[in-house]
């Protein structure tokens, strides 16, 4: 389908927007590497900075890095709307995953520029810090210091993968800024790529954001008793592996067999002693499971912790659960919900509710201010990927969805 004649935005200054991010830590498949904090992250951010004073936006930092771009309303005691996503990438990322969001609302201050259009709000785009968590862990750090889900204090000590801790990147990049962390907002908007293949299967061209389903987070050491390869029979062994292979298989089952679009992923799983010839003593790995209903989810942590410990007490082993980070099934402020669901149809554009099954900084801003989120197709529904891509078609259509929910929430001059 052919973009209408009337979108308020402008495609090909998206897209150009979008091509030059891509530039910043530019990968061999045509993705983006943009770690948190990381000289990319920096380049990335200045440039955006940049394109936003261009803009004739005012830029103010926060205490945990958080970049806030301001364009004034006609009424200053007003708390802004806030549109915004993140601009870190996973190690092999893509394009588009938070950059889109970023960049979108950038268009929306844009076009609101071109056409001379005043707002009663303020409108600002927020770059959150350290959304992905994959070079600091947990994810979501900017906006979660930002809602008081976690102390700015406890996330400045977070040290990285590579033994750097997150306070002194801040200064080494520049972005240790001195604005309060506690940012007033009138309410919060933020587009995205679907990171999943419903919209594209479906042939829909919008995702009206609904919620996101909850998830829970564990780390989980499995202890057995390493010995050799050879001497030792296996009707005698305690072998970590082995019984970490069997939950990991129990881990799988759970999300087959949980109704509802559960989902559960073991993603990290290191051995102990690593070698050839020796039975495992020790097993690190990570769980993640993933429902949209709370009670459903907690059935599942159940079930987990159970088959855990079935597992271990047969094999010979023990098996400590520790908790590493969770948030719970979040619904979306309805009024903002139908702007973005009425800006959709108002265009002509195909579109569905839909639930989030990825953490989006939106989930922790939820907890304190309406929002609402505006999904885009992605192709093959592929994410956390370098060949992560979307149609400037769809990147528009988005685009055009969030400046008239913005305009609808901000409120014409």
């Amino acid at each position: 389908m052919s973009l209408p004649s009337n979108l308020p935005i402008n495609p090909d200054r998206l897209w150009a927007s979008l091509a030059a991010m891509a530039e910043i830590g530019a990968t061999a498949k045509g993705g983006s590497c943009r770690l948190a904090l990381s000289d990319e992250d920096k380049a990335g951010r200045d440039l955006f900075v940049s394109w936003c004073e261009a803009a004739g936006c005012t830029v103010t930092v926060d205490r945990v890095g958080n970049i806030f771009a301001r364009r004034p309303g006609s009424d200053p005691s007003l708390p802004p709307v806030v549109m915004g996503s993140h601009l870190d990438t996973q190690p092999t990322g893509g394009r588009f995953d938070g950059v889109f969001g970023v960049l979108a609302g950038l268009e929306v201050i844009r076009s609101l520029n071109d056409r001379g259009l005043a707002t009663r709000h303020p409108v600002e785009v927020a770059v959150w810090t350290n959304e992905e968590g994959s070079r600091f862990s947990p994810p979501m750090m900017g906006s979660g210091v930002a809602t008081g889900v976690f102390t700015l204090d406890e996330i400045l000590d977070k040290i990285a993968q590579d033994g750097a801790r997150l306070g002194d990147e801040l200064v080494r990049t520049g972005y240790a800024g001195d604005a309060p962390v506690e940012h007033p907002m009138h309410a919060y908007l933020e587009a995205h790529i679907e990171q999943g293949p419903v919209l594209e299967v479906e042939e829909k061209e919008i995702g009206v954001v609904t919620g996101a389903q909850g998830q829970r987070w564990y780390e989980v050491t499995v202890t057995g008793v390493e010995a050799h390869a050879g001497p030792t029979p296996m009707r005698l062994r305690r072998d970590a592996l082995v019984a970490s292979a069997r939950m990991v298989t129990a881990v799988q089952a759970l999300g087959l067999e949980t109704p509802g679009d559960a989902c559960t992923t073991v993603g990290i799983l290191d051995v102990h002693p690593h070698s050839r010839n020796v039975i495992p003593g020790r097993v690190f790995f990570t769980v993640d499971l993933r429902h949209p209903d709370a009670a459903t989810l907690a059935g599942m942590d159940r079930r987990f912790r159970d088959a855990v410990a079935a597992i271990a007490d047969e094999a010979g082993v023990t098996a400590e659960v520790a908790d590493f980070w969770e948030f719970p099934p979040t619904p979306f402020d309805a009024t903002l919900v139908k702007r973005v669901r009425d800006a959709a149809a108002g265009f002509g554009f195909s579109h569905r509710d839909i639930v989030s099954g990825a953490g989006h900084d939106a989930v922790y801003v939820a907890g304190k201010v309406p929002t609402a989120m505006v999904f885009i197709p992605c192709e093959d529904g592929i994410s956390h990927n370098e060949v992560e891509n979307i149609a400037p078609a769809d990147g528009a259509r988005g685009a055009a969805v969030l400046f008239e929910a913005l305009v609808a929430t901000a409120g014409a001059a």
